[in-house]
């Protein structure tokens, strides 16, 4: 990204930020703030152990500052101002969970706020039908970048530490499953449900995809498992279909013998594919880190010129970042691409080539922003 560049970035922001509504994370004077500028192009450090006592020194600093990324602490501290972690005196703080796209699926910008948004689908469903929070304890943030941060500030889980948390984690990632627990019977009362239920489809989707392979293909493949011989695989083939009869019904447990243990503990990475398919693949590490900073709404994300914004639950079903987080306008813009790439935004779609292209100012600030153009020469009127 070169100065002009930077500089036409920063001057974008500048006018976003002069008329800005922001939303102030409760508890301010106890949450640490941290920022990075536009000029930090060659020494890209963040400015951090900042701490404010109002809502208009906030607003002052970003109007002033024009940062290119903003951020709060998920954690409260008695001194957030300190310079080291302990001298802050670590009180509290709030549960995140991290969704990016950029750690479940590669493709095209728009593919992956997709595929991301059905994630966030799934984790909300974990936490209000399978873990014990209402709709009411979920704050939703589009990140402005390529996925969501869900917040949680009961202040039941507040003092949770990194341990109790990775136990949260754990259960939505799908991490540690016990093959015996997952698969044994519930009784005539008692319906499967949560990991116990999608583990079960699990098991079928994968029984059924070795099935198709027809008989000498399914032993083939058990076989060339660690430690199965032809003849376990041929009678494990063989059974599959009163396995998946067993797995279908609730009251009836499954025996997990040698091969299925082998099959379903990892040698076999068809059958782990599909429990990441039933999983809700948040970031781990940002729910077990206490001290973390997570992105303001309201700022803008630094890597893409779109809003972090809040939504209520209802607002997420119909929200559409390429349309409800743009923040700029339509006036037409020079940029120098480094590549040729498709992208839909504000409802309609651009095919550009290599080299220079006009755009509109909202597309031109995204390019820019992902370092995959240059500003090349200003408006164009």
């Amino acid at each position: 990204m070169n100065a002009a560049t930077y500089e036409y970035l920063k001057q974008n922001f500048s006018e976003y930020y002069r008329g800005a509504v922001f939303e102030i994370p409760p508890a301010l004077e106890q949450r640490e703030w941290g920022f990075i500028f536009f000029d930090s192009e060659n020494d890209v450090r963040m400015k951090r152990h900042i701490a404010f006592g109002s809502k208009g020194e906030v607003e002052n600093y970003l109007k002033t500052m024009v940062p290119q990324h903003a951020y709060y602490s998920t954690a409260y501290y008695a001194l957030p101002s300190a310079g080291t972690m302990q001298d802050k005196v670590w009180s509290g703080a709030d549960l995140i969970f991290d969704l990016d796209a950029d750690h479940i699926v590669r493709g095209a910008y728009d593919k992956m706020l997709d595929r991301v948004k059905e994630e966030t689908f799934k984790i909300i469903g974990m936490l209000t039908e399978e873990l014990g929070f209402s709709k009411k304890d979920i704050k939703l943030v589009f990140s402005g970048g390529r996925g969501y941060h869900i917040h949680i500030r009961n202040l039941e889980v507040r003092n949770w530490s990194s341990a109790e948390r990775r136990e949260l984690v754990d259960y939505v990632c799908g991490t540690g499953l016990d093959p015996d627990i997952m698969l044994r019977g519930r009784g005539n009362s008692e319906n499967v449900s949560g990991w116990s239920l999608r583990y079960r489809q699990a098991l079928i989707e994968y029984l059924r995809e070795l099935k198709n392979l027809g008989e000498e293909g399914a032993v083939n493949k058990i076989s060339s498992l660690k430690g199965i011989s032809k003849d376990s695989a041929s009678e494990f083939v063989y059974s599959i279909d009163n396995t998946i009869a067993r797995l279908k019904k609730p009251e009836k447990g499954v025996l997990v013998n040698r091969v299925l243990r082998t099959v379903l503990t990892g040698e076999d990475t068809d059958f782990y594919k599909k429990i990441r398919e039933k999983a809700a693949l948040t970031d781990e590490p940002v729910t077990t880190d206490i001290k973390r900073l997570i992105r303001m709404p309201g700022s803008l994300h630094g890597g893409s010129g779109f809003k972090v914004l809040s939504l209520s639950l209802k607002e997420f079903e119909e929200f559409d970042p390429l349309i409800d987080a743009v923040v700029f306008g339509d006036e037409s813009v020079k940029v120098d691409l480094a590549f040729g790439l498709e992208m839909p935004l504000l409802g309609n779609k651009y095919s550009l080539e290599k080299g220079i292209n006009i755009v509109p100012e909202a597309l031109a600030v995204f390019l820019c922003a992902r370092g995959i153009a240059d500003y090349s020469g200003g408006m164009m009127k």
